[in-house]
């Protein structure tokens, strides 16, 4: 039974930086894309970057634009969220997602359970 772990959330300032990491446990064969999402309160979630295994097809958000970085270290089936100049609309329970081939051959699409990013002064 594959799982997703995030860490990294936490309450930072407006302007400051956090990297959140998103990691599989359980059997992994290869992963064929990553991403993060988000939810605000009240809000719907909503895609905030999601990148292929090759990182040759890279979305952000147009809110994220210019301020976070998704990364993976295939290495480590590691996804990560570089994310810069952090502002209160940034504030939500950030989930990690990940296209897996696991045990059997079989694919599914995976959720993390969430990590808190607050960005208050």
């Amino acid at each position: 039974q594959v799982q997703l772990w995030e860490s990294g959330g936490g309450l930072v300032q407006p302007g400051g930086s956090l990297r959140l990491a998103c990691v599989p446990s359980g059997y992994v064969w290869e992963i064929k894309s990553m991403g993060w999402y988000r939810q605000a309160p009240g809000k719907e979630r909503e895609m905030v970057a999601t990148t292929t295994r090759s990182g040759s097809e890279v979305k952000y958000a147009d809110s994220v634009k210019g301020r976070f970085t998704i990364s993976r270290d295939l290495t480590r089936n590691t996804v990560y969220l570089q994310m810069s100049n952090l502002k209160p609309e940034d504030t939500a329970v950030y989930y990690c997602t990940m296209d897996i081939v696991g045990e059997g051959s079989s694919r599914n699409d995976y959720w993390g359970r969430g990590t808190q990013v607050a960005i208050s002064s």
